[in-house]
């Protein structure tokens, strides 16, 4: 019998221990994905411990983007504001906590400025990707695809395209996409605005010959108006996207998966059409079929039809805005604006009259060194842009770790200018004293300080009384500047209110009111004063 019939069979499965390696090995692989994924998420917990998510707009921009509710002008709404909202929900339900987006007020040319120096934690204000921008800044996927649309007034025919344009002014919005694309034209005249609202204006009134700017703003200010017609053009598109700090790589992962998140549940596409921005150019925003389905499209890029209508918002939103905003509607609103300038105000006047005083008290009496580092002082600060300043206390010292609240930088920024004036504006009242009332104190016995103290400085001071009123009221106006460091003062509320209204006249009034209401009482005070301080009559 052969020997290998006497010995009982056994079969050996070696894919077995094949298929358990490669188990482990798999195991191995999702523990290695999965330690990373939940430290970011723990980094992004901790980040977010307050509960906050705060992001950086300029409402004075108005619709679709950030506005003031024609409903309720104290809420603003807009359809990147209900897209953050939307991705703070993502990032709350993945992070497992409670978390709310709070919008930001903020100057639209000072947005990167303000996410370096960390006042929020991203941009979203129709951000338009660039690689400038992605060298300084690291920007999200893209949530919207615009493309510039031409304005020009209605029955005009030498303007269909872009080269027509040769030798015409042009109206867009300064430091955009548009206005590169004009840039890169033979444009004769390139007329920059801060706002959506006045490059139509100006274009319905003759001062332009046509407006280029964003497909999402002309469907708000360009198509309505009756006397001006919108025309595509072929120029290339841009991407807005979200802009974050460079070192925020997990908040931007986590943002770019909710951004993932909400187009393929279809939010995002409900907030398009909500806001009449659905269009064909949105297929560039989709990842495969899955949000191209999301989205509205076919496989092939096509557009599905509408099965679902979706309530979509009034496009004439500046007309209902000034149809249904009363004077208490937007009257607290600008009130409160009042308060902050007035605050403002008295506080740099405050520290404003004493520096003056201390500066000039060093520039008359002190030694050498201190008459020559007070005029110093003066020079400098009396020759130095108010703007200027402000933008380097609020935004320059931030890089040397020098980190000032926006409201303590304004009132830092107006005291020391205007310290300079008041220091000479003291001194030359000082000097007007007669020589004889110095004589007379010493001849008392008075020491000098003491002349200086009881005889000088209460005739001097009420010489200056006139001309540092002058300032303070000057004051009142400078205060518009701060909008630029994000102090929402009067000012900034009034362009708000009004370019989401076209109530200029109206609101104008009621703002040049309060500004005369702070301002008068200053000269009745000024006079009074003058009087109580002046000789007995």
């Amino acid at each position: 019998m052969p020997f290998d019939s006497i010995l009982p069979t056994r079969s050996i499965n070696h894919a077995r221990p094949r298929r358990a390696l490669a188990g482990l090995l798999l195991l191995l692989a999702l523990a290695v994905s999965i330690r990373p994924a939940q430290a970011d998420d723990d980094a992004l917990r901790q980040r977010l411990a307050g509960g906050v998510l705060r992001w950086g707009g300029d409402a004075e921009g108005g619709a679709p983007y950030q506005l003031r509710d024609p409903d309720d002008p104290g809420r603003i709404i807009g359809f990147e504001v209900e897209l953050v909202d939307a991705l703070a929900a993502r990032l709350a339900q993945r992070l497992g906590i409670a978390l709310r987006a709070d919008f930001v007020q903020y100057e639209w040319v000072s947005l990167p400025l303000g996410l370096e120096r960390g006042d929020f934690d991203l941009i979203a204000s129709g951000f338009e990707s660039s690689p400038q921008r992605a060298k300084m800044m690291r920007l999200s996927r893209a949530y919207y695809i615009a493309r510039p649309e031409l304005a020009v007034r209605r029955g005009e025919t030498r303007i269909r395209e872009l080269a027509d344009l040769k030798d015409k002014a042009v109206g867009t919005l300064s430091a955009s996409a548009a206005q590169r694309v004009l840039e890169e034209l033979p444009a004769g005249s390139i007329v920059g605005f801060d706002g959506q609202v006045e490059p139509y204006l100006d274009l319905e009134l003759g001062r332009l010959d046509a407006v280029l700017l964003d497909g999402p703003i002309s469907i708000y200010y360009g198509r309505p108006n009756a006397k001006l017609t919108t025309r595509a053009v072929d120029a290339p598109s841009v991407e807005y996207v979200l802009a974050l700090r460079p070192a925020d790589k997990e908040l931007a992962a986590a943002l770019d998966r909710a951004l993932g998140e909400v187009i393929q549940t279809g939010e995002l596409t409900r907030i398009l059409r909500r806001w009449h921005l659905w269009n064909a150019d949105q297929v560039s925003l989709a990842k495969g079929d899955a949000e191209l389905a999301a989205l509205g499209f076919s496989p092939a890029g096509a557009a599905l039809p509408l099965l679902m209508p979706v309530a979509a918002v009034d496009v004439n939103m500046l007309a209902s805005s000034a149809r249904k905003w009363g004077f208490a509607d937007y009257a607290p609103l600008l009130g409160r604006g009042a308060l902050m300038t007035l605050g403002l105000s008295l506080a740099s006047m405050a520290l404003a009259i004493t520096l003056g005083l201390l500066v000039c008290v060093a520039r008359l009496y002190g030694p050498a060194p201190l008459r020559w580092a007070a005029l110093a002082y003066v020079e400098l600060f009396r020759g130095l842009p108010l703007l200027l300043l402000l933008f380097f206390l609020y935004f320059g010292l931030a890089h040397y770790g020098v980190d000032l609240p926006a409201v303590q930088t304004a009132i830092i920024g107006f005291g020391l200018t205007y310290a300079a004036y008041e220091a000479e504006i003291y001194r030359s009242a000082i000097q007007s004293m007669p020589r004889g009332q110095w004589e007379a104190a010493l001849a008392l016995g008075m020491s000098p300080a003491l002349a200086f103290r009881r005889i000088i400085f209460p005739q001097a001071l009420r010489a200056a009384l006139a001309p540092m009123t002058n300032d303070f009221v000057a004051l009142f106006k400078d205060t518009s500047l701060v909008s630029v460091i994000a102090v929402h003062e009067l000012t900034k509320e009034y362009l708000i209110l009004s370019r989401s209204s076209l109530k200029f006249v109206e609101l104008g009034l009621l703002t040049a009111v309060l500004y005369l209401a702070m301002s008068i009482p200053l000269g009745y005070l000024s006079r009074w004063l003058e009087q109580r301080w002046g000789p007995a009559r």
